[in-house]
């Protein structure tokens, strides 16, 4: 899979974009809150939707360089998302799960989701859980089939920020390792979580990714 065509700057217009959405997510957020602040509380039993934007930046070696977008939206056991970059470069993916969560001591959540993937990549994804376990089954070629991992162990000292271990498995650029791991840390302001990792820090040319999700 050929790289050249994703040296995307990442304070260029991509990320120019892509931040003038966050903000007008914000704001949108803020003026449904400020607007809905007297209402009366709906009915017993109704479900409030969830909506959460994502961006993660991947700082690369050798310029290669791109963002990598999504937006999940949530309403009691319905899930809904879409994800761009994520597959495989300039390939989007829209999804459809259902939740399930439970515990008390020791809380978990579990969403198996189906999934359609466009773009350089074609195919369909069956089956994914909220650990970030991903198969891709290419509908053009069947050898270009893959499996994509993201895992984080993470400690929390206190409620806004926490730090730990990551690895990932992706095609979406070359790496010599066939699991990268790395290092991440984040902390959480208000609707917005920011997070920074560091991949394959022993190596020369380490790899680089901060993420922005703000819910609301």
């Amino acid at each position: 899979m050929s790289l050249s065509r994703a040296k995307l700057d990442p304070m260029g217009s991509t990320t120019r974009v892509l931040a003038i959405a966050i903000a007008a997510v914000l704001i949108s957020a803020d003026i449904t809150s400020a607007q809905t602040g007297n209402a009366p509380d709906a009915a017993a039993g109704d479900e409030a939707w969830s909506v959460s934007v994502s961006a993660y930046i991947y700082i690369l070696s050798d310029d290669q360089h791109y963002v990598q977008p999504t937006v999940s939206v949530d309403r009691g056991h319905l899930h809904l998302e879409s994800r761009y970059n994520y597959e495989s470069l300039d390939t989007g993916s829209a999804w459809l799960g259902v939740n399930f969560s439970g515990g008390k001591v020791l809380e978990w959540t579990l969403t198996p989701m189906f999934g359609g993937v466009f773009g350089d990549t074609t195919g369909v994804a069956p089956l994914e859980f909220s650990t970030e376990n991903e198969y891709v089954i290419d509908a053009d070629e069947r050898s270009d089939s893959f499996f994509y991992n993201w895992s984080e162990f993470t400690l929390a000292p206190a409620d806004w920020w926490r730090f730990g271990v990551v690895t990932q498995r992706t095609r979406v650029y070359q790496s010599d390792r066939e699991l990268q791991r790395g290092l991440m840390a984040g902390f959480s302001v208000k609707r917005a979580d920011f997070t920074a990792y560091v991949f394959n820090p022993d190596e020369d040319k380490p790899r680089f990714v901060f993420a922005t999700v703000v819910t609301f």
